[in-house]
């Protein structure tokens, strides 16, 4: 028996309408025997109908219930979805409050602080201007940024751009995310590095960073000479016209559609100010996005922009780089777990299917900032992607991927078993 998302009034009425559908086609296409052949009918103007996508309509409605659910529960304050599929956006839309204190709805354009899911960004600008022939994976950060320094002198010279986007500089765990937070600009944390004593040597070990991982943008700044904010714009968001995109707290500032972070207290969501943390580290935790302009970022990842970067330049930003152990992550709880890596930028991981046995790669991150929680993951095997954008710290975050995913794939079959038994009954001729 197969698992339903939605009642069965709902499903019955589809079943209907797609009988209706097939019983139409097949009346229209019988000849009319007593129609005398000499008279001409009059012309009629062609009118196209344009029937309602079931898959569409039952996904919208599965959806819409798992968010409300979230809301009745008091488990998050809004959030925004985007899903795509193919070159196409099957799903965007917002659910719940903009600001708890006005009561004002977060729609598919509203904008959220994405946190570390930048990261995905900051690896594809590399990407792109490797593409250019400007810098390459195994540039010598301090080829790009001269005062870089570590304690170990050695080590200084080995650390590359391909290491401080995959967080294997060989730096402790989170060295001088403190100083990102208070707002230092990255110069001034690529000297402070000297103060730090690395763990491992470079590309050894996995141990994440902020402010290791923000020195790409740095970089990408020295080589075009501009800020990150605008170059990020012109390579990313304007090709892909991803219209309320921005890298930096005064854009964000100018719209008039933004979700406010919020926080729990007493049992009760109090909304906070937008904070200023990261946009000194655009690359690390800067970007601004709707889930219409995740949307579009998707489908990129998925390979339907190539005048953006290759097909090639994307995998080499996606080709995993080191390991991540461990079970103690809430990705490695998902269902059919196998194995995580990271490469420039996104966490690259390996599902079992209960079903067929085979591997499948998910490409994801997620993401946190002054209360905004967001994930975005894309299933190339399936040539589809899913963002989630919340304006308050949720546990729903931890499980929202994989839940949504098994909500697509449980639609899909529904109403592919509806249009099975239709397709049945005609051939039987039953109508």
């Amino acid at each position: 028996m197969r698992k339903l998302l939605v009642i069965a009034v709902p499903s019955m009425l589809l079943f209907v309408l797609l009988i209706s559908f097939i019983s139409a086609n097949h009346s229209e296409s019988e000849p009319i025997a007593s129609m005398p052949q000499q008279i001409q009918q009059p012309t009629v103007p062609e009118i196209t109908i344009h029937k309602p996508d079931p898959y569409k309509i039952l996904l919208a409605e599965a959806i819409e219930k798992y968010f409300q659910k979230a809301l009745d529960k008091n488990q998050i304050v809004g959030a925004s979805v985007a899903i795509v599929k193919c070159d196409s956006i099957i799903y965007v839309d917002g659910f719940g409050n903009k600001d708890t204190k006005l009561k004002d709805q977060i729609d598919k354009n509203t904008i959220f602080r994405i946190g570390s899911v930048s990261k995905g960004f900051g690896g594809i600008l590399t990407g792109i201007h490797v593409e250019d022939g400007l810098i390459h994976w195994g540039d010598k950060i301090i080829d790009h940024i001269p005062n870089f320094q570590l304690a170990s002198k050695k080590q200084t010279g080995d650390v590359t751009i391909s290491n401080v986007l995959s967080h294997t500089s060989g730096l402790p765990y989170h060295s001088f995310t403190n100083l990102v937070e208070d707002g230092l600009s990255l110069t001034t944390i690529a000297g402070r590095f000297r103060e730090v004593l690395p763990i491992q040597n470079p590309g050894s070990i996995y141990n994440y960073q902020n402010a290791a991982f923000a020195l790409s943008g740095e970089v990408i700044e020295r080589i075009t000479g501009k800020p990150m904010r605008e170059v990020i714009k012109e390579r990313i968001f304007d090709p892909l016209q991803m219209s309320t995109a921005s890298a930096s707290y005064e854009e964000l500032g100018l719209s008039d559609n933004v979700a406010m972070p919020h926080q729990r207290l007493y049992g009760r969501w109090r909304t906070l100010p937008i904070n200023k943390k990261y946009y000194n580290a655009v690359a690390a935790g800067g970007v601004n996005a709707s889930a219409t302009d995740m949307a579009k970022w998707m489908k990129f990842l998925l390979g339907h922009n190539p005048e953006v970067l290759s097909a090639k330049g994307i995998q080499e930003v996606f080709n995993p780089q080191i390991q991540v152990g461990g079970r103690r992550q809430y990705y490695q709880r998902w269902p059919g777990y196998v194995s995580s890596h990271y490469a420039h930028g996104w966490r690259i991981h390996k599902f079992r299917d209960d079903l067929s046995g085979e591997l499948n790669t998910v490409i994801h991150h997620g993401g946190h900032v002054n209360n905004y929680r967001s994930e975005v993951a894309v299933f190339p095997n399936e040539d589809l992607g899913i963002c989630i954008l919340f304006n308050s710290p949720t546990k729903l975050a931890r499980v929202v991927i994989p839940e949504i995913h098994q909500i697509i794939k449980d639609v899909m079959d529904e109403v592919e078993h509806v249009e099975y038994v239709a397709e049945d009954l005609q051939a039987i001729n039953f109508f």
